[in-house]
């Protein structure tokens, strides 16, 4: 197929271009590089990409309404696999009007382009965030999600309700994907294991959030690539059973379909930490500090509709997943 990927020089843009280009895909890859982190790291992601004759890198942010116009109208693209998303929940606190232009205009001009271009599928990365203040775990995409506490996650629900429009009204499959903390090598800066992994190898304490009471659903990269790998190749058909009497923010009449995207096995934050400890060999100093603004103390994801669908199940321990990243870190951080 010939697939676009925007945010390619991202972390999970990066391995799931890798993936693609490796079946034999043709990948377009987008990315405006942007200095929200190290513009480096992501250089050195496209490198190692470009090597492939099957790909081609495209530096333009999602949000540029002509520049994207243009692209979808000169590429016939069988699918689309939109990651470029401006990150973070912390930082939408002080900086709205970026996660405005990149996550709801963007998204926009990719509907957009998708629609007009008659595009096969879009595939999109919706966020765990979603599920706000909602306390009744695992979470399930059945379950309403109408309290986000931050913009980002509610930018990233305005993305599903959105693709569902698109969906109903002009029959664009499209399929939202609720990541659950994400990582592994070549993994962002300002998440979590990366902060760490720096500060304790640097002999600096590290914050501990809501004085370690907190519980994360970390997946490991590998997991997510074949979710998103699996979903691409299922294109969501309109569900004739749908019972709009008893509605699933899941599923519609329309051809559109929400997974969570998780390891399904939460892991509580200090043993994260022991497991970065125990691959550093490093035992970190931790400076303990009440919950951030828009966090939440716990994620836990219900992956069995994912699993129905692809036959995908996130399964890397917490531990393998964590030493590959420290190997890597001191590898490329030397």
């Amino acid at each position: 197929m010939n697939i676009l990927v925007t945010g390619a020089a991202g972390f999970i843009g990066m391995h799931v271009s890798e993936r693609l280009l490796a079946r034999g895909d043709t990948v377009v890859g987008l990315d405006n590089l942007n200095d929200y982190y190290d513009p480096a790291l992501k250089r050195d992601r496209l490198a190692r990409l470009t090597p492939h004759g099957t790909f081609r890198f495209v530096e333009m942010g999602v949000a540029d309404r002509d520049g994207m116009a243009t692209l979808f109208a000169a590429q016939h693209f069988d699918c689309v696999v939109h990651l470029a998303a401006q990150a973070g929940v912390r930082y939408s606190i002080d900086n709205p009007h970026v996660y405005i232009d990149s996550n709801l205009v963007g998204f926009t001009n990719i509907l957009e382009g998708c629609r007009r271009s008659r595009v096969g599928h879009l595939v999109y990365a919706s966020s765990s965030s979603v599920y706000g203040s909602n306390t009744l775990m695992p979470f399930s995409e059945s379950h309403a999600v109408d309290h986000p506490v931050s913009l980002y996650a509610a930018t990233k629900k305005a993305n599903e309700l959105m693709a569902h429009t698109y969906s109903h009204v002009f029959g664009l499959p499209t399929t939202g994907l609720r990541f659950f903390t994400v990582y592994g090598p070549w993994g962002r800066p300002d998440m979590a294991l990366f902060k760490f992994t720096k500060a304790m190898i640097a002999g600096q304490p590290i914050d501990v959030y809501n004085h370690g009471r907190m519980v994360r659903d970390f997946t490991y990269i590998d997991d997510i690539v074949t979710g998103v790998v699996g979903v691409v190749d299922r294109v969501p058909p309109a569900d004739d059973a749908y019972d709009a009497a008893r509605p699933d923010p899941a599923r519609s009449h329309a051809p559109y379909r929400v997974f969570n995207i998780g390891n399904s096995q939460p892991v509580q934050l200090m043993a994260f930490v022991e497991a970065i400890e125990a691959a550093l060999g490093i035992i970190a100093e931790k400076r303990f500090l009440p919950l951030q603004d828009g966090d939440v103390p716990g994620t836990h994801a219900d992956v069995s509709a994912l699993t129905e669908w692809t036959g995908v199940s996130p399964s890397t321990p917490i531990r393998d997943g964590v030493q590959r990243f420290v190997d890597w870190y001191r590898a490329y951080y030397p």
